[in-house]
């Protein structure tokens, strides 16, 4: 990993933040969709699809706080009256894939998150996954801070949906065809088959030494300096304010609502749920959205 940060600003951070000290960072978040992308959407006027972007907002754009010191931080979603709340299945399934409150110890590298699922509640606990970070010359100003760039490489969990889009098409023009067939046909088609997971995605990060934290936003650390701004795919989060020092703020402690249970077994649940629920749309005439964990 290259440093391309001039030594004297990164020293100069350290010293003025040798003593201890906490904050909060304010993230305003925003995820794009693109709605003609997924199946075959003539039907849907301009004014259908800004009804269902104006639904979705909710969903699309949130805001967090990050609460944090020296070693320890909690990142919870700023509580907000939604007008226009999603609801049904697409909304609980869509809900399923956002954690809740996520702490971050970096000195033992111990991450807890809790996670709602299906209405049952999980706690996760998990380790901190530093990315490979690639540092860049580039750099910018957000707000009164100097923000240095970078990227890498992060695995995407193959059962979160939040992460999916249309499938590629790999049969060239006999997309349009098959499409065609399938919407002429009395078959229903599974709505897993239209889209994929990608199996990786670029992360970029503008982080500022002079906050000099290895901490950020969600899950993500492990820069010599907090996160200001980050792009995941079609999310985008933006520092919006930050307070030094503040006089009141949360206390930092992790999370301890729902079942405990690793990272491994959560996905496992979350991978045997969702063949239910597939299985159940296939066959129809069976349950919808029962069963147990």
């Amino acid at each position: 990993m290259k440093i391309y940060i001039p030594i004297f600003l990164l020293a100069f951070s350290l010293q003025s933040f040798a003593q201890n000290f906490s904050g909060q960072a304010f993230y305003e978040s925003k995820t794009t969709v693109d709605l003609d992308a997924f199946g075959n959407n003539r039907e849907l006027t301009d004014d259908m699809k800004k009804m269902i972007a104006e639904r979705m907002k909710s969903m699309l754009e949130k805001t967090y706080i990050l609460t944090f010191n020296k070693d320890e931080s909690i990142y919870k979603e700023e509580e907000k009256l939604d007008a226009n709340p999603m609801g049904g299945g697409f909304g609980m399934m869509m809900g399923s894939f956002t954690p809740g409150p996520q702490y971050k110890n970096l000195k033992t590298g111990v991450l807890k998150e809790e996670n709602e699922f299906f209405g049952k509640q999980f706690l996760v606990t998990d380790s901190i996954r530093n990315l490979d970070w690639q540092m860049s010359k580039e750099s910018k100003q957000i707000g009164e801070y100097i923000v240095f760039k970078a990227t890498a490489m992060k695995k995407v969990n193959p059962n979160d949906f939040s992460m999916a889009r249309p499938r590629r098409n790999r049969e060239g023009q006999n997309k349009k065809e098959n499409t065609e067939v399938k919407s002429d046909s009395t078959e229903v088609q599974d709505p897993m088959d239209l889209i994929e997971i990608p199996e990786e995605i670029e992360v970029t990060a503008w982080f500022t030494p002079q906050i000099p934290v290895s901490n950020g936003p969600g899950e993500y650390a492990g820069l010599p300096g907090l996160i200001l701004e980050l792009n995941v795919y079609r999310t985008t989060l933006l520092c919006s304010k930050i307070v030094m020092n503040p006089k009141s703020a949360e206390k930092i402690e992790p999370p301890t609502k729902g079942k405990k249970v690793s990272r491994e077994e959560y996905i496992t649940i979350v991978k045997e749920k969702t063949e239910e629920l597939r299985e159940n749309f296939q066959n129809r005439g069976g349950r919808r959205g029962g069963g147990r964990f």
